[in-house]
C-alpha cells in the first residue's frame, strides 16, 4: 500500500542541522513508496500569521498557500521534523501549520524531533504533542529523537549509525498503521464533524 505524506520541517537558521533529519526520513518514507511533500517553513514563507487559510475568501489564497492546502488536505499522515528552542518548538515551525487547521483533521503525525546535544529534542516533542492535537491530528505513541545531529547524520541525511536505521522502521511502521487505519474509517464512516 502506498500513502501520502507530508513532512513539516520549521527551521530559519543559516546552518540548517536539521535539514539533515528531515532529509533522512523522506528518504526512508521514499523507500517505503510514499508520496512525500516537503514542507518547509523557509520555502513556504507565508510571512507571520495575518490571515489563516481559511480565511482567505475561496480561490483568494495565495498560490503556495493554495498548494500546500490541497497536499495537507489529501494526505494520509503527517511527520513533524522539529528541532528544540527553549524547550519548545521553532517558531518557523508553529507559523507554517498554524496557517491551517481543518485540513489536518483526522489523520496521524509522526514526530521527529533533534537537538546538537544528548537529548534529542525531546522536550520540543512533547509540545508538539499538545500542539498537534489541538489541530485534530492523532500523535503516534513513538517520538524518533536524533541526538547530536551534527554527528549522527551526514549533510545528505544518511545515517553514521546503524541504530538510526534499525530505529526508523519501528516509527514507520507504526505511522502507516495509523495511516491506513485513519484512511479506512474516513473513507468508511467519513468524518464526526
Amino acid at each position: 500500500m502506498s500513502f501520502k505524506t507530508v513532512v513539516f520541517y520549521g527551521s530559519y537558521r543559516s546552518d540548517r542541522q536539521g535539514i539533515k533529519a528531515a532529509r533522512f526520513i523522506i528518504d526512508q518514507l521514499q523507500q517505503r513508496n510514499h508520496e512525500v511533500i516537503f514542507a518547509d517553513a523557509k520555502e513556504y514563507d507565508f510571512g507571520i500569521l495575518d490571515r489563516m487559510y481559511k480565511e482567505y475568501p475561496q480561490g483568494q489564497a495565495p498560490a503556495k498557500m493554495e498548494e500546500l492546502a490541497e497536499h495537507i488536505r489529501t494526505a494520509d499522515g503527517f511527520v513533524v521534523v522539529a528541532g528544540e528552542y527553549n524547550h519548545s518548538i521553532q517558531p518557523g515551525l508553529s507559523n507554517l501549520m498554524d496557517h491551517y487547521l481543518e485540513e489536518y483533521f483526522f489523520r496521524p503525525a509522526g514526530i521527529v524531533s533533534y537537538s546538537v546535544g544528548g537529548f534529542g529534542g525531546v522536550r520540543a516533542a512533547i509540545q508538539l504533542r499538545a500542539f498537534l492535537s489541538e489541530m485534530g491530528m492523532v500523535t503516534i505513541s513513538s517520538i524518533f529523537a536524533i541526538s547530536k545531529i551534527g554527528d549522527s547524520l551526514d549533510e545528505a541525511g544518511t545515517p553514521r549509525e546503524a541504530a538510526l536505521a534499525k530505529r526508523v522502521g519501528q516509527f514507520l511502521d507504526e505511522l502507516e498503521w495509523y495511516e491506513q487505519a485513519l484512511q479506512r474509517q474516513r473513507k468508511e464512516k467519513g468524518i464526526p464533524f
